[in-house]
């Protein structure tokens, strides 16, 4: 994988996490956080999708890695969602 290929991933793990924090409604991060959110929810995305037997699709093929669009940002509002339900009465 070339420096390219890493920041082309880079920017799609940090506007899938940024979405998965807006659709969850808690945004507790900038951009790294939302890169973090973006490859943890393109992790385990596909984990919920294969356990549930949902179709893989929106794939982006970069350089040797796939990059599963939908199910990343499914994964990264599940997350959000749930560090926001955690710890919302703590930031008030």
């Amino acid at each position: 994988m070339g420096l390219l290929d890493l920041l082309i991933l880079l920017v799609i793990a940090a506007i899938a996490g940024g979405i998965g924090q807006s659709l969850s409604g808690y945004s507790w991060g900038g951009c790294f956080v939302s890169i973090i959110l973006g490859f943890v929810g393109a992790w385990l995305g596909p984990i919920i999708a294969r356990k549930m037997d949902f179709p893989m699709f929106w794939v982006i093929q970069i350089g040797d890695k796939s990059f599963p669009i939908v199910w990343s940002i499914v994964g990264a509002a599940l997350i959000s969602f749930i560090v926001g339900l955690l710890f919302r009465g703590r930031r008030d």
